[in-house]
């Protein structure tokens, strides 16, 4: 459609561009939804749903299509780079707020009183044409101006993947209680499912329960450390009779997963008194953090043993290497057993569940979250339940933000050594 050439553009995919900003404007005018014979246009929908509020989405939706179209005719008049990236801002804006409408459309139509019990399924064909249109011009504009089309997909993957998370802090904040809901927006928000958790111990100890997970998790996450680091480095710098034999019996176990011993462990415990408790949940968890020494040990592996035999002729024993040569280089991998010691141990849920039985008093979180859950409490405890999914991810949360600053400083102190 354009013959010139501008530096910085490529506009052999302007002819695409247009067409799909043109298609766009004229869906905004065809059937938008249709239901029990009653057809909906967006503009009349706009008129009569009022000019903000909850439609501020089909609002944006239909103003940046149209700015999208008049951008589009701009540059067949007088292009330029300029006009390109403010076409392409428009056209962007555009797609979010269309994609937005997929989850507000029946929130906007429920509210503004249009129709009830309202699905996407009775979205009509000019909602699909226009949600096509923009994705379509989005990418021929930004092929236009040389823009990457990746974050496109990243913006979606980035969706999908904060959709769940969205959603499970909305349901936390909802008033209304129950299992299911028919829409995606709670019609009230409140903190009361947050202290609903504490306010009751008697009947829903969740204080208990994250009070006990966090014991086990800290206590896993320093235990398992300092035995995976210990064994990972006498392995790794020492050689001893039978050292590939017990390397060998502890990766062909380790091969094995870990619930098939669940019975006989459960029944060990029992015999010895400590079933139900704590401390053999610390225990069992400690007992099998051997078993995790491969990573570590490539790790180690990469330290030249020049320095530690620098140590020894300075008169340096095994232990102060490990500790003051060794551990020093290894942030990085300490972060990384730390995290995973603490993650694993603050969401198993299996072995929990089958140690503590009905003593409703030791349970942990992910345990609890589950009793919770059951078919005979749900629809009770449900909004409740997300409001403990919030809180069991905060420490999760802290803990990754305040040793990522240590993972990173640990990766250039091993360059550097």
């Amino acid at each position: 459609m354009i013959k010139r050439t501008v530096i910085g553009l490529n506009l052999k995919y302007y002819t695409g561009a247009f067409i799909g900003a043109v298609a766009g404007l004229i869906a905004l005018f065809l059937p938008y939804a249709s239901k029990d014979g009653k057809v909906m246009f967006l503009p009349g929908i706009l008129l009569k749903s009022g000019p903000l509020g909850l439609n501020l989405i089909m609002w944006s939706a239909f103003v940046f299509t149209v700015l999208s179209a008049v951008s589009a005719v701009v540059q067949l008049l007088k292009t330029s780079v300029a006009g390109m990236k403010i076409w392409q801002v428009f056209q962007a804006v555009a797609t979010v707020s269309w994609t937005l409408l997929l989850f507000s459309s029946k929130k906007i139509f429920e509210s503004a009183g249009l129709y009830t019990e309202f699905l996407n399924k009775n979205l009509s064909f000019g909602f699909f044409i226009g949600i096509i249109a923009a994705y379509w011009t989005l990418v021929s504009v930004m092929r236009c101006t040389r823009t990457n089309r990746g974050y496109i997909l990243l913006v979606i993957l980035g969706v999908i993947w904060l959709f769940p998370i969205l959603w499970i802090v909305l349901t936390s904040l909802r008033a209304e209680q129950g299992y299911y809901v028919g829409y995606f927006f709670p019609h009230g928000l409140t903190l009361d499912n947050f202290k609903n958790l504490f306010s009751n111990p008697g009947v829903l100890p969740f204080g208990k329960w994250w009070v006990n997970t966090f014991l086990v998790a800290i206590c896993g996450c320093v235990f398992n450390t300092m035995i995976v680091l210990m064994t990972a480095f006498i392995l790794s710098r020492t050689r001893f009779r039978g050292r590939k034999a017990f390397m060998n019996i502890l990766m062909i176990i380790g091969m094995f997963p870990g619930f098939m011993s669940l019975i006989a462990v459960y029944n060990i415990l029992k015999g010895i008194g400590l079933n139900q408790s704590l401390l053999a949940l610390i225990i069992v968890g400690v007992a099998g953090a051997a078993m995790g020494y491969h990573v570590t040990k490539g790790f180690f592996d990469t330290i030249p043993r020049a320095l530690d035999e620098a140590a020894i002729i300075d008169g340096a024993s095994r232990f102060q290497i490990f500790s003051r040569i060794t551990l020093p280089l290894s942030k990085s991998i300490i972060v990384y057993i730390a995290l995973g010691g603490f993650l694993g141990v603050w969401s198993d849920y299996i072995f929990p569940s089958m140690l503590f039985g009905d003593k409703q008093s030791s349970y942990t979180v992910a345990v609890g979250l589950f009793w919770m859950t059951d078919f005979k409490r749900i629809d009770t405890y449900y909004t409740q339940f997300a409001a403990g999914a919030v809180l069991v991810a905060i420490p999760i949360v802290i803990l990754f933000v305040w040793l990522q600053r240590f993972y990173v400083e640990g990766l250039s102190g091993s360059v550097k050594g």
